[in-house]
């Protein structure tokens, strides 16, 4: 099993045990004590009930804007994400030469294979553990949000579009989109790189959509409605920034 592979699998598994265990039955206040409430939590539902007054007391379209001012301040740390896969992408040719070179099992064999790769990701100057840091960095922000969604008293009392922000979507329709844009946006990540060929991967792909759209179905609107834009926001991410850029890697269009 990959490491890569592994790591998600350990991350997923992170968001769960913090979303779960951090007083999410609390509800949150400008009182609320202690540094994951006041420095996380609180000022991301403070956000969500300003732009939530600006518009008529709309809590759905504070959330909405809320979600997508988050994932542009994110916006820096995933392009470098992306540029990581990128140069990762670039070397593919000559690592797997090596790897050919090195088939045997035995190992020393196994030996020269790692000195050998790790002198051609210092060559290119690759870190194949960088794309991770930006994964490490937004999950307290991610998580923040899903704290300030589900312990708001004021959004679990308010409506938006055809649902109850405090209840599931009646239609399952959020839960659906949700799942869809899931699938999209990590399939449009895999199409054309490493991690499309690699098995696991490709089983994370599906696992994760049926994932998010089981627990929006269970979960409140307001959470779903987050789900909802935020992956929408990176499904136009990965197209109009993600695809061109490794589209050049591939072809060489950025080599001189």
């Amino acid at each position: 099993m990959s490491k890569k592979f592994l790591l998600l699998v350990s991350m997923i598994g992170l968001v769960v045990l913090l979303s779960g265990c951090m007083n999410i039955d609390q509800p949150i206040t400008p009182d609320s004590e202690g540094f994951w409430d006041e420095y996380f939590v609180y000022p991301m539902s403070w956000l969500i009930e300003y732009f939530a007054t600006l518009f008529n007391g709309s809590y759905g379209l504070g959330i909405v804007i809320v979600t997508i001012i988050v994932r542009l301040v994110l916006l820096p740390l995933n392009v470098k994400q992306l540029k990581s896969s990128r140069a990762m992408q670039e070397v593919q040719p000559e690592l797997k030469e090596i790897q050919k070179k090195y088939s045997s099992k035995d190992a020393n064999t196994q030996q020269k294979l790692q000195k050998e790769t790790m002198a051609l990701f210092q060559k290119h100057g690759v870190n194949p553990l960088a794309g991770c840091l930006p994964i490490f960095v937004q999950m307290p922000v991610l998580i923040a949000i899903y704290h300030a969604i589900m312990r708001n008293a004021e959004i679990q009392e308010h409506s938006f579009l055809w649902f109850e922000l405090g209840e599931p979507d009646p239609y399952f329709i959020l839960p659906i989109v949700a799942g869809l844009a899931t699938f999209f946006q990590q399939k449009l990540m895999m199409a054309g790189s490493p991690a499309g060929q690699n098995p696991q991967m490709m089983v994370m792909m599906y696992v994760m959509p049926i994932m998010i759209a089981v627990f929006a179905i269970f979960f409140p609107a307001a959470l779903a409605l987050y789900w909802v834009v935020g992956n929408i926001f990176m499904v136009a991410q990965t197209v109009f920034i993600r695809k061109p850029m490794m589209k050049d890697a591939s072809t060489g269009g950025d080599k001189k």
